[in-house]
């Protein structure tokens, strides 16, 4: 079973659902920037799928559970994405993996690499570290994205995500295979790490509107209040739906 993308009807977090063009965003100097911080939970039932590979065994591992959510022993959630809608202007984009590098998705050992990541409108390449073929195949929904035949270890292919979304990536020769890619317009986002903690620095005073998202519960979201210089603590609960 592959946990599906709840959708939501708020307009201010619909375009991460259905992908449309990237908005401009102005990267300026921030004047006395807050900073949003806090953890991601999940207090449900952690649910698995049972993983049986088929075909390249001695690459792809054997049988397994899976569970569906990351989940640690004080309902931190780890992978989850946290980020700020409709942010028009405010601090520079990082630079990817502390350096000019354009992000990658990785076929290694039949899975994704990594497995979650959030990346600006714009290029991918598409990586083959495995010695035989992966079809990659991204969505938006159920609209195709990109789809590649990488039949060659150590295979690149560049390709672009040109709208902000949720992208599904899945191999169409190993049916197991599942990542996950958020398209976002801004660059006010963070990945929760092991402790389902996160946080976003540099955020303009005002008011928001703040998601959490992750591939079993989907979305969820709430409004904050940054101050000038201060920190503004969260917890952020998800829930199946």
């Amino acid at each position: 079973m592959k946990p599906i993308n709840s959708v939501i009807v708020v307009s201010a977090i619909a375009t991460v659902i259905s992908g449309v063009p990237a908005r401009a965003y102005e990267e300026g100097p921030v004047e006395k920037g807050g900073t949003i911080q806090g953890k991601v939970i999940f207090n449900g039932a952690v649910e698995t799928r049972k993983i049986i590979p088929n075909k390249d065994l001695d690459v792809c591992d054997g049988p397994r559970e899976e569970p569906l959510i990351d989940v640690g022993p004080d309902k931190g959630v780890e992978n989850a994405v946290v980020y700020l809608a409709q942010v028009a202007k405010g601090k520079a984009w990082p630079a990817q993996a502390g350096q000019a590098k354009t992000p990658e998705l990785v076929n290694h050992n039949c899975r994704f690499e990594p497995k979650v990541q959030v990346i600006r409108a714009g290029p991918l390449v598409v990586v083959n570290s495995d010695p035989m073929l992966h079809n990659t195949h991204g969505y938006y929904g159920k609209r195709t994205a990109f789809n590649m035949a990488l039949p060659n270890q150590g295979q690149r292919i560049p390709t672009e995500l040109e709208r902000t979304g949720t992208v599904r990536i899945d191999c169409d020769a190993h049916g197991w295979m599942e990542g996950w890619i958020y398209v976002v317009d801004n660059p006010y986002y963070a990945i929760t790490g092991a402790d389902g903690k996160f946080s976003i620095t540099d955020v303009p005073p005002g008011n928001y509107t703040l998601v959490a998202i992750q591939s079993l519960t989907g979305p969820e979201q709430q409004s904050v209040t940054v101050a000038a210089g201060k920190p503004t603590e969260l917890t952020i609960e998800l829930k199946k739906q």
